[in-house]
């Protein structure tokens, strides 16, 4: 909305620096307790440790990205000249794609770890 209305600038001005460090502020705070939540969840139904952590890890880095993702693709949309307004679909297609990827790549790190 912001780049519509011209409050924000696709340039890295100083706003915009701080727009995205508010973002990623924002993003690790409901990381955090997205992460304890579903580690509670996973425990609650006698999953085990090792479960929980893994879904945690996947969890954390899922929304981290997407929150991330989801602040810097309109601003670079917009700087190539592209419709930023095509950011929110292109952002649910990427993170449907990654969140499957995060989780088949982190969760046998994490196994792999626990089980030395």
């Amino acid at each position: 909305r912001g780049l519509a209305t011209g409050e924000v600038d696709p340039r890295p001005t100083q706003r915009t620096r701080s727009i995205v460090s508010d973002e990623l502020l924002r993003a690790a705070v409901l990381a955090f307790i997205l992460v304890v939540a579903g580690f509670v969840r996973v425990v609650a139904f006698d999953a085990t440790l090792a479960d929980a952590a893994a879904i945690s890890a996947s969890l954390f880095l899922i929304v981290s990205t997407s929150v991330v993702l989801g602040t810097l693709l309109p601003l670079l949309l917009q700087a190539a000249k592209i419709d930023a307004a095509h950011a929110s679909t292109t952002i649910q297609v990427v993170m449907d794609v990654l969140g499957v990827l995060i989780t088949c790549s982190v969760a046998p790190l994490v196994f792999g770890a626990l089980a030395t």
